[in-house]
C-alpha cells in the first residue's frame, strides 16, 4: 500500500476532536447512497415498464404488419393475392412465420347486457399463434374454438374489460353491428350477426382488453363482403430489432399495393415518449449524487483546516504537492465509493421487493400496466456506479489542489 493511500485511511478512521466533521462525512456517504439508490430505481422501473409493455404490444400485433389495398382488384395481373404474397414474404430469411388478418371496427351488444365499440380482428386460428401471443392471454376457452362452430353461431373471444362492459361470459351469445350492410326501402340497413363468446382474454393493457374481439378469418370476410380479401398479413421475424429492415425489403419485393410497417414506426412515438422520459428522470436523479458530491467538498476543506500541522510536516519531510493532493482526492474518492457501494446494495434490494412483491399498483387506464414492473440492467448499474465515482472523484479536485499549495511555514508558523 502507498503512503497516500495510507494516510487516507488514517485520516478517515481517526477519532477527531471536531465531531462535526464526522457528521459531513456520514451525510456524504449517505447522499451518494441515496442519489445512487434512488437512480437505480427509477432506471430499473423505466426499463421494466418499457420492456413489459413492449412484450404486451408485441402479444397483441405482429412484428411487422404488412397491409393490403383491398380496393384493388385482385385478378389485375400485376396485383398479388395476399397467399402469393405470404408465400414471398416466408421465404425471406429473417422472417419466421406470417398470417392473414382483417381489422374493422363494429358495434357489440349483448341481450339484457351492455353496447359497445369494439375493434374486429378476423383471425386464422391455424397461423395467428405463431405471429402474436394472443393464446398466452386467453383466460377462458381458446384461440382453436373460433373455427369449432357449435350449433348455428360462429365463435368470438372478448377482451377481459370489453366482456365485463357487455356483461357477457364464456357461452353468452352476442349480437354484432357491423359496418357492412344493404339498401332497404327505409335507408341503409347495418349487417347484424350473432356470436357466441368462446374466449376471454386478458393482456394487461386496457386498450387491448377494452376493444380487441377475435373471430375467424372466413367469417369476417364473409361478414364485412370482402369475398377472398384480408386487410393485411401479420409477419414474425427472428430478432425484432431488425423489423424494420425486413419491412422495407417486404415492401421492395411486393410491390406498391401492399405497404409494410414495424413495430417501432407504429408505436414510435409512445417509446420516444418512454425514453425521453427516462433520460429526463436520470438527469434530475444525477443531480442528487451531484449535490451529495459537494457535500464531500465541504468535508475536504474542513478536513483540509484541520490537517494543516499534518500537511505542513508531511512537506517538511519531502512529501511533494502531488503526494498531498493524492491522499486528499484518495480520502474523497472513499466516500464517493463508500456510498456508491451502498447505493447499489439498497437499490438492488428496493427493485428486487418492488418486483417480488408488486407493492406499487397502477391503473390500467392510465399506465396500461396493472402493477409497477422493474428490470435492472447490467449496463444501467454500471453506468450508474461509474457516473457517481466520477462525479465525487470531481468533487475531491479543488480541495486537495488547496492543500497541496499550502505553505508549511504558514501552517508551522503558530505551533
Amino acid at each position: 500500500m502507498n503512503y497516500e493511500l495510507l494516510i487516507s485511511r488514517r485520516h478517515l478512521r481517526a477519532k477527531r476532536k471536531n465531531a462535526f466533521i464526522n457528521i459531513i462525512t456520514v451525510i456524504s456517504v449517505g447522499g451518494v447512497a441515496l442519489g445512487v439508490a434512488a437512480l437505480i430505481v427509477v432506471l430499473g422501473v423505466m426499463t421494466g415498464y418499457q420492456e413489459d409493455l413492449q412484450k404486451r404490444i408485441l402479444g397483441a400485433y405482429s412484428d411487422v404488419i404488412v397491409f393490403t389495398d383491398i380496393y384493388v382488384p385482385i385478378n389485375s395481373d400485376d396485383v398479388l393475392h395476399y397467399r402469393e404474397a405470404m408465400e414471398k414474404i416466408e421465404k425471406i430469411p429473417d422472417v419466421v412465420a406470417t398470417s392473414p388478418f382483417i381489422f374493422n371496427q363494429v358495434m357489440l351488444s349483448k341481450s339484457g347486457g351492455g353496447t359497445s365499440g369494439a375493434m374486429l380482428r378476423g383471425v386464422e386460428a391455424e397461423t395467428a399463434p405463431a405471429v402474436v401471443d394472443i393464446d398466452d392471454y386467453i383466460v377462458t376457452g381458446s384461440l382453436d374454438e373460433l373455427t369449432e362452430v357449435e350449433g348455428e353461431y360462429p365463435g368470438i373471444i372478448l377482451g377481459s374489460v370489453l366482456a365485463e362492459e357487455l356483461e357477457a361470459g364464456y357461452g353468452d351469445v352476442v349480437f354484432m353491428l357491423s359496418p357492412e350492410g344493404s339498401a332497404t326501402p327505409l335507408g341503409f340497413a347495418p349487417k347484424i350477426q350473432r356470436f357466441r363468446v368462446v374466449g376471454i382474454f386478458d393482456s394487461g393493457m386496457f386498450d387491448f382488453d377494452s376493444s380487441f374481439a377475435f373471430i375467424d378469418l372466413a367469417v369476417a370476410q364473409d361478414l364485412l363482403n370482402l369475398g377472398d380479401r384480408v386487410t393485411g398479413i401479420e409477419v414474425k421475424v427472428r430478432d425484432i430489432y431488425d423489423a424494420r429492415t425486413v419491412s422495407i425489403y417486404i415492401e421492395s419485393i411486393l410491390g406498391i399495393t401492399f405497404q409494410a410497417r414495424d413495430w417501432m414506426d407504429m408505436n414510435k412515438n409512445l417509446f420516444a415518449a418512454l425514453q425521453m422520459q427516462k433520460v429526463a428522470l436520470s438527469i434530475i436523479l444525477i443531480m442528487i449524487v451531484l449535490v451529495a458530491a459537494f457535500n464531500i467538498v465541504s468535508t475536504l476543506i474542513m478536513m483540509v483546516m484541520e490537517k494543516q500541522k499534518e500537511i505542513a510536516i508531511l512537506k517538511s519531510i519531502g512529501v511533494s504537492n502531488g503526494g498531498i493532493m493524492r491522499i486528499f482526492i484518495y480520502e474523497g474518492l472513499t466516500i464517493g465509493v463508500i456510498g456508491t457501494a451502498l447505493g447499489v446494495l439498497v437499490g438492488l434490494g428496493l427493485s428486487f421487493i418492488l418486483e417480488r412483491y408488486k407493492i406499487i399498483s397502477l391503473d390500467p387506464n392510465v399506465y396500461f400496466l396493472s402493477s409497477l414492473p422493474v428490470k435492472i440492467v447490467g449496463t444501467d448499474l454500471l453506468a450508474v456506479a461509474l457516473t457517481s465515482i466520477f462525479l465525487c472523484f470531481l468533487a475531491t479536485l479543488y480541495p486537495a489542489w488547496r492543500a497541496s499549495r499550502m505553505d508549511p511555514v504558514e501552517a508551522m508558523r503558530y505551533e
